[in-house]
């Protein structure tokens, strides 16, 4: 029997989900776990490779268990075994024929952006921030231009080992929430670094640095060169995966972040 589990997890102590040889990594972290509860290796794959720094709400890891536990076990157990920034939060029996990643029809980030003239404590590592005022329908206005399906080698880091830059954008939208901005990505997948990059697009837009039309052409150079710098790991989530109904699987929850 394959076994779905849904992870969620504070990037900030890790680098990345893919596993490492230091084992430092969320991949190693649940790994242990798993081997420690089922008392044999259990390897694991998962829908969406986080990078350093980046957290996770609605991860979603496949195995094929080596030893029979009673689905609860799964979430329990092997949280008894994890660290206190990653918990399993639901697992799910699903056929053979599921795979965490090639099932999957599409994913969402969001990006939390804290735009206050004071950083916070409390959000250190879980929020960008931004000190100067953001003028997020400005943002908002400007990420339409940018749905559709596009090559997106101006959002694409120079390491991104896919092997084309054309996706599927989704949706595209910012909306404040008091003190907070979030930007919500949702595409069929992503290119390395290519939502810490359409933020930082759009938040040169929010600063009044250029105008409402300049993503589009940023879009339409096909040139990372053309688009602002990378921004920062802290604020972005993995929130979402996207499968056939018919796995049946949890549904995401769409709350603020508690520091809000």
């Amino acid at each position: 029997m394959r076994i779905a589990l849904g992870l969620e997890y504070d990037g900030r102590g890790f680098t990345g989900w893919q596993t490492q040889p230091g084992g430092t990594a969320v991949q190693n972290a649940l790994e242990r776990a798993l081997a420690a509860f089922a008392e044999v290796p259990v390897p694991t794959i998962c829908a969406g490779r986080t990078d350093a720094g980046v957290h996770a709400s609605y991860q979603v890891v496949h195995i094929d268990p080596p030893v029979e536990r009673p689905l609860s076990a799964w979430v329990r157990g092997v949280n008894a075994f994890l660290p206190a920034t990653v918990a399993v939060r639901w697992s799910r029996a699903v056929p053979d024929a599921f795979h965490a990643r090639f099932s999957a029809t599409g994913r969402r980030y969001d990006y939390w952006l804290l735009n206050d003239p004071v950083r916070s404590p409390l959000a250190d590592g879980r929020v960008g921030w931004l000190f100067r005022p953001l003028d997020e329908a400005a943002m908002h206005a400007a990420a339409q231009a940018l749905l559709g399906e596009h090559d997106f080698s101006s959002f694409r880091a120079a390491e991104c080992q896919a092997s084309t830059p054309v996706r599927e954008l989704r949706q595209l939208d910012v909306q404040r929430f008091g003190r907070l901005i979030r930007v919500r990505v949702a595409a069929n997948a992503f290119l390395h670094h290519m939502v810490r990059n359409l933020v930082g697009t759009l938040v040169y837009v929010g600063l009044g640095r250029q105008p409402v039309q300049w993503p589009a052409r940023v879009l339409a150079a096909r040139d990372r060169a053309a688009a602002a710098p990378t921004f920062a790991a802290d604020g972005l989530y993995l929130t979402h995966v996207q499968y056939d109904p018919a796995f049946d699987l949890p549904a995401p929850a769409d709350t603020l972040p508690f520091f809000s």
